[in-house]
């Protein structure tokens, strides 16, 4: 066995599945969040999303708190689906740079940090990144509509 091909090697199909699989994963986990802010799970609501980004500062906080919401569940629908995955991403990761640069400024980066830090938001931007860079995979809908 060659152990070189062992570590490194894949084929095209491994790596369609494990995009699929991870686009589906991330894209389900926005869409949770903006659930969360339509309280339909959890015990947040967008009023209260709204009222917490007022007390930060943010301006025009309610249009903001819709913004965000509506960019998860858009654009964690799209990421799932592979369907205009890289402007989804755009996106996605834009409202990750602000949730973190907002939402947790000062905080540092650890999630265990009190307040929690940006660990979160970074990471899912910086995965949300990889599938900008790498595209969905064959097994999405861009692949079917426009490959």
């Amino acid at each position: 066995m060659d152990l070189g091909a062992l570590l490194t090697g894949t084929n095209p199909l491994f790596s369609d599945v494990a995009l699929l699989v991870g686009r589906v994963a991330i894209g389900v986990c926005f869409m949770f969040h903006a659930f969360g802010k339509l309280g339909i799970i959890g015990n947040g609501n967008l009023d209260g999303f709204g009222k917490w980004l007022e007390d930060l500062g943010v301006p025009m906080p309610q249009l903001q708190a819709r913004m965000a919401m509506l960019s998860e569940l858009v654009g964690g629908a799209a990421l799932a689906l592979g369907l205009v995955t890289r402007p989804a991403c755009i996106v996605l990761i834009g409202t990750m740079v602000v949730a973190g640069a907002v939402g947790h400024r000062g905080a540092g980066y650890m999630i265990t940090n009190d307040p929690p830090g940006a660990e979160y938001t970074i990471n899912l931007a910086v995965i949300c990144g990889m599938f900008l860079l790498l595209g969905p995979g064959a097994i999405s809908l861009d692949a079917i509509l426009f490959g």
